[in-house]
């Protein structure tokens, strides 16, 4: 069995909101990612690896901090049409669903269409673990280094009823013995993000471009990820999604192509089956698995396939 589940990873929390009045309130989410499997905790043995903050909202927008998502993953919730699937962007770039931060204060406010936010570590991961987004081994909040392991991100982004555009920016700080190269808070790992999506009835498309410059990595610093997908609801309980995805290094001849496809059947609101499947091509010495779950990566050049099945239910 797999530690994560394919379509969405497992997790319970709590979530909570307290009416101030004049339109002010307080609010809480602790979340926490398990393995199925094993019920063994994610993100680096964290309680609540998946969120822990607690802020204040009104008509002005939310103030947040501590561990919560950075402005990446909103930016490309809608556009990444599988999203977390197991064959999916994480095969390729697992800080797409997994933008998170540790020691964080976030602004996120919409105004008509416009959504607008931000954030800021002082210090975005602690978690000595597997080398992954949520365990990434850098030192926290250093006071010996006041650039060591920070992170901000931005995002602006516009909605309507049929379609989002969306642009974000995500930069980690190194610091000593990081996970990634990163290793010093000299080395920075950014990410730009252009996205777009749109909606028809009973069609969804998504369509997005992510630049990832890593100072961490000598050999081939910059890469480019394509994303190309689509949902379409056969019956309002079945739901068939397919995307396309391609991941280019600069000045290398490491590419690789990811296809992959899911059915959901909904029994309920709370209770579904669902099928995956993906495939990936790898060219010149990469070696990206198509799975996000930990596991034998493809030899270098080479492919993969793969499939799952599962049963999702939510309460």
């Amino acid at each position: 069995m797999p530690n994560l589940s394919a379509s969405v990873p497992s997790r319970w929390g709590l979530r909570g909101t307290e009416d101030l009045g004049g339109g002010l309130k307080s609010q809480f989410v602790l979340e926490s990612g398990f393995a199925p499997d094993t019920g063994v905790a994610n993100f680096g043995n964290r309680l609540f690896g998946r969120q822990a903050w607690v802020g204040l909202s009104g008509n002005w927008g939310q103030v947040a901090f501590g561990r919560q998502y950075t402005m990446m993953f909103w930016a490309t919730l809608d556009s990444d049409i599988l999203g977390p699937n197991t064959f999916g962007s994480g095969a390729l770039d697992p800080t797409i669903p997994n933008s998170r931060a540790d020691n964080a204060i976030s602004y996120k406010g919409k105004f008509g269409g416009l959504t607008v936010g931000a954030t800021y570590s002082f210090g975005r991961d602690a978690a000595v673990a597997a080398p992954s987004p949520g365990s990434t081994n850098c030192a926290g909040e250093n006071p010996a280094d006041s650039k060591a392991c920070r992170e901000w991100s931005a995002l602006l982004m516009y909605e309507t009823s049929r379609f989002g555009v969306a642009a974000a920016y995500d930069s980690w700080r190194g610091g000593p013995d990081a996970f990634a190269g990163l290793t010093s808070s000299g080395r920075k790992d950014d990410r730009l993000s252009l996205s777009a999506y749109t909606l028809f009835d009973r069609v969804k498309a998504g369509v997005g471009w992510l630049r990832h410059d890593n100072d961490g990595n000598p050999t081939a610093p910059r890469s480019d990820l394509f994303w190309l997908g689509g949902s379409y609801d056969l019956t309002p309980a079945f739901n068939v999604a397919g995307q396309v995805y391609h991941q280019r290094y600069h000045d290398s001849a490491n590419k690789a192509w990811l296809y992959a496809v899911r059915g959901t059947y909904s029994f309920s609101k709370r209770t579904a089956i669902y099928a995956t499947a993906g495939y990936i091509n790898n060219s010149g010495q990469l070696a990206q698995s198509v799975s996000s779950n930990p596991g034998a990566a493809a030899s270098p050049g080479g492919n993969q396939l793969g499939a799952m099945l599962g049963v999702k239910h939510t309460f």
